[in-house]
């Protein structure tokens, strides 16, 4: 089967939606299909890095589009990366040879519009992976307003992208009814949760030690806030809870990674907090002693976001064992998640403004640290690569039993079902 994967990042990039496809693309190259991707030619958090146009890695195809690198200092400058990116894979897509199924990402936002109109032209069918819901998001953001003529649009846009897509992939029941709310048929949508990047994230004490002692950590109770810094995820309680525990030298509130909204703790930290310190993303060789390091992670969800985006950096969590603090609303796939967790101290949660029992639960977390990172293991096994994957790939699979003298109908006795 000839699968194409359009997605704004892809290896080597950093960020949790280049992992994700990669993770699949590989897996379909050794279940024996011919997989190429479309991605972007900068890297996604630092736009002035710039990846060869095209390549091969693990069997895969990757084909690099042009865009401008103005980056995300501005709401128009991460416009006109998004537009100009989308320009170049329309016009790269037009000498691209017809595949039998195209999955569609949601970065940027539009991707799956672009994907949609290949279908039939230059793809049969059309997987709709659904990372995060646009314009949902701008609207949650206040980018948008709900009921202005862009927003319109560009819910017009995803509708038709959702309903010309044969398979839709929600991350969590949440989503899904989003989805359905939109009138989507049921029977279209699956939950497939994102994985932990098996890899390259476990437990390892020695790279820890070797983190931590390289920046200056090593005698210190270590909150860790890691991946992706957005509005998606207000940071506003928890460093809040930092300037309130700035009285606790043995306390240390490490932020790593990138985003827009990376800017709040970088800013504290350059006027002089002394319990916070910032970190860019970690090469993927060094993820296991960066999340290893973590005395206390931290999980934050914006209460207008839920069925919207997805906190999937939990998943990496689970697989190094570390407790983690949950910031956000009650009702929310993080709950679902650890309701059989919580009962033994691993995980803590509040919700956004409560300043005050965030700073409880850190102190109490410092007080009771423990090396026992076994509670995880069993819900961590759910979120492997290893159980995840073979559910995208069946899915994809059965979308082409279709297809007569396929690789993939040859090998599909029935049509089968998302798990």
């Amino acid at each position: 089967m000839k699968i194409l994967i359009l997605n704004q990042a892809f290896y080597p990039d950093l960020v949790s939606t280049a992992q994700h496809a990669a993770d699949l693309a590989a897996s379909l190259v050794t279940a024996g299909h011919e997989v190429t991707v479309l991605a972007d030619s900068r890297a996604y958090d630092n736009r002035a890095r710039r990846f060869p146009w095209q390549e091969s890695w693990r069997g895969v195809r990757i084909l690099r589009a042009p865009s401008t690198g103005f980056g995300k200092a501005a709401g128009w400058r991460r416009a006109a990366d998004f537009a100009s990116f989308m320009l170049s894979c329309a016009l790269r897509l037009l000498f691209m040879p017809r595949f039998d199924v195209v999955v569609a990402m949601t970065s940027p936002p539009l991707i799956p519009l672009l994907a949609a109109l290949m279908v039939p032209l230059k793809a049969r069918r059309l997987l709709f992976w659904s990372l995060d819901l646009n314009p949902d998001e701008a609207i949650a953001a206040g980018w948008l307003r709900p009921e202005s003529a862009t927003a319109r649009i560009l819910q017009r846009l995803m509708l038709y992208s959702m309903r010309r897509a044969e398979r839709i992939v929600a991350l969590d029941r949440f989503m899904q009814e989003r989805i359905r709310a939109k009138g989507i048929a049921a029977e279209k949508i699956a939950v497939v949760s994102p994985w932990a990047h098996d890899d390259w994230v476990r437990f390892d004490p020695e790279a820890r030690q070797r983190f931590r002692a390289r920046h200056g950590l090593s005698e210190k109770f270590v909150v860790m806030y890691s991946g992706n810094h957005s509005p998606c995820h207000p940071l506003d309680t928890l460093l809040a809870a930092a300037g309130r525990l700035a009285g606790h030298p043995e306390i240390v509130f490490l932020f790593v990674g990138g985003g827009s909204e990376f800017r709040k703790p970088l800013a504290l930290y350059q006027r002089g907090a002394t319990n916070i310190r910032c970190l860019p993303y970690q090469p993927q060789e060094e993820l296991a002693g960066s999340l290893s390091a973590a005395d206390l992670h931290v999980v934050v969800l914006g209460s207008a976001f839920v069925g919207i985006v997805h906190p999937c950096k939990v998943y990496n969590i689970l697989a190094v064992g570390a407790p983690f603090l949950y910031i956000g609303p009650e009702e929310s796939h993080i709950i679902d998640l650890v309701a059989d967790l919580q009962g033994n101290g691993s995980v803590m949660v509040s919700g956004h403004g409560e300043v005050d029992r965030v700073v409880r639960q850190v102190l109490q977390a410092a007080q009771q640290a423990s090396s026992d990172r076994s509670y995880a293991r069993e819900c961590a096994r759910q979120f492997s690569r290893q159980a995840l994957v073979p559910q995208m790939i069946r899915a994809l699979e059965a979308m082409a039993a279709e297809f007569p003298g396929s690789a993939a109908a040859a090998r599909v006795s029935q049509p089968r079902h998302f798990p």
